[in-house]
């Protein structure tokens, strides 16, 4: 079987673990070249991951005749540009989330999608992980009974760099995240829940910033409305005390709940009038190494993976909403 060759714009943080090494540890898969403006960055990158090509010209790679998908893991800002560049070249994209830093942006990437007849794949890989289509199968199964319910509440502290002011962050810098935190890490947990409980059609938001650490929201509280009738309620807060620190989703119907977490892969908890079980999934070691395989396989013409530009932008446009 062929084996599919991909090159990564922007070899940085979530290269390293999350993402690059699984490139070349899919089945029928191979990281062939990466790319980052750094030279210095670029060749550190490509030998300590094995990688034999490397540029610091995008345009470049995009235009590499050995590259046949290609993983853009730049900020935000630039997903849109890139993307877009990639399809006209007639190249299919696997871009990280958010997939733009608005709705509107998605729109545009979906519409190159289309025009030149190329795929469009979004991080968010959740949707690929055993821990989430667990949670997935037991609501088919209707352990629970019918779904009235979603409640999410995300705290954590301010990281180190928060504290500091001579160090630049760029997930708080609305221009080149969209937002601050809750675009980051947010987007996941709406996401995986679009993915659980069918598509939000009416979302709304309350924002502050608190701490004044920076200058974009850092706590944010929403409401949904999902298509089924189901009704959510969402907090989070990026700059909590640590001894409040909290990642739990509880999802209640009528024979029941089931509680489990965007990020800690704490045990997903099963309680109905005459049970309570537990199931344990460990956390993966190369966290996006599903979703590529997912990818890998859709473009060898044996599977399909679960995140789609549309189903991503559908998740840009709740942002905006929650965010006004």
């Amino acid at each position: 079987m062929k084996t599919i060759h991909w090159g990564v714009i922007g070899c940085g943080d979530v290269c390293e673990v999350k993402s690059g090494p699984a490139f070349s540890k899919c089945e029928n898969s191979c990281l062939v070249t990466v790319m980052r403006r750094n030279q210095e960055r670029a060749v550190d990158f490509a030998k300590r991951h094995q990688v034999e090509y490397y540029y610091t010209d995008a345009e470049l790679l995009i235009n590499d005749p050995n590259v046949d998908v290609i993983y853009i893991a730049t900020p935000p800002q630039s997903h849109a540009e890139l993307t877009i560049q990639a399809l006209q070249a007639g190249k299919p994209v696997y871009v990280e989330k958010p997939m733009g830093i608005n709705y509107n942006e998605c729109l545009r990437m979906n519409q190159a999608a289309k025009d030149n007849n190329q795929k469009l794949w979004v991080a968010y890989y959740r949707r690929s992980l055993p821990y989430f289509l667990k949670v997935k199968e037991l609501l088919e199964h209707q352990e629970i009974g019918d779904i009235q319910v979603v409640r999410t509440v995300f705290l954590r502290p301010p990281l180190p760099a928060d504290l500091d002011e001579s160090t630049y962050t760029w997930r708080t810098d609305k221009e080149i995240a969209g937002g601050g935190y809750f675009f980051d890490m947010a987007s996941h947990t709406i996401d995986i829940l679009m993915f659980l409980l069918g598509n939000i059609k009416k979302a709304s938001g309350v924002v502050s910033n608190v701490a004044h650490l920076y200058n974009v929201e850092d706590v944010v509280s929403a409401s949904f409305l999902f298509d089924s009738g189901i009704v959510g309620s969402s907090v989070w807060s990026f700059v909590s005390s640590s001894e409040a620190t909290t990642d739990d989703i509880e999802i209640i119907g009528s024979k029941g709940s089931i509680r489990f977490s965007t990020f800690d892969f704490s045990d997903i908890v099963l309680k109905t009038t005459s049970k309570i079980e537990t199931f344990h999934f460990d956390r993966p070691v190369h966290i996006q190494q599903h979703m590529i395989q997912s990818i890998v396989n859709e473009m060898l013409g044996v599977g399909e993976c679960p995140s789609t530009g549309e189903t991503a932008a559908l998740t840009n446009w709740v942002m905006d909403q929650v965010t006004g």
